[in-house]
């Protein structure tokens, strides 16, 4: 299966949401590969968008969210669940996509259906965070042939009642009957 290239990542965040949803992540453990499908995201769209992190500007945290695309953001919420972004657009653009639930593939145990269980399935953390999705420990691959024809549904993200007029934007995409996707 290939490997997403940069360019992939270099484009809109919204168009890059859906078009990560059937592919796979992939985290090499001590040579193990650890593979999962991507089924449930949420696009955040930089400095204007109140419920991203980004909102606030840059900043130490942040800082990952404005660099070049095809990055990872991670970062801690509630001091116990890592959650995982990719960063989107040209660097400085503040944007990136969660993701939110996959669908395990191969050497995953534990529950994955939302972000910080994803990430501990996964065994992805702090550690991560700024880490080029391009490299081999970390990244995420187009399969060779899609098995099946992907309807996406779109509603809004979840968890960010804080963001006013943002929080009911349809920014979550998920595959449809997938269940390994979350609940609200």
């Amino acid at each position: 299966m290939p490997r997403l290239p940069r360019d992939f990542y270099n484009r809109d965040t919204v168009t890059v949401a859906h078009e990560l949803l059937g592919k796979i992540l992939v985290h090499q453990i001590d040579g193990l590969a650890r593979m999962a499908r991507i089924v449930e995201v949420e696009a955040y769209l930089g400095p204007g968008d109140l419920a991203a992190h980004s909102a606030r500007g840059l900043t130490p945290r942040t800082r990952a969210m404005f660099g070049p695309p095809g990055h990872a953001y991670v970062y801690l919420i509630y001091g116990m669940h890592h959650c995982l972004n990719v960063v989107t657009e040209p660097e400085g653009s503040g944007t990136g996509v969660l993701l939110r639930a996959v669908e395990p593939i191969a050497n995953i145990e534990g529950n994955t259906r939302g972000p910080g269980l994803l990430t501990r399935a996964m065994g992805i953390d702090k550690r991560h965070y700024g880490h080029d999705l391009c490299s081999d420990e970390l990244h995420l691959l187009a399969p060779l042939h899609e098995t099946q024809e992907i309807e996406i549904v779109a509603s809004p993200r979840i968890g960010v009642p804080y963001a006013q007029e943002w929080a009911d934007k349809p920014l979550r995409f998920h595959i449809l009957g997938n269940r390994y996707v979350s609940r609200k």
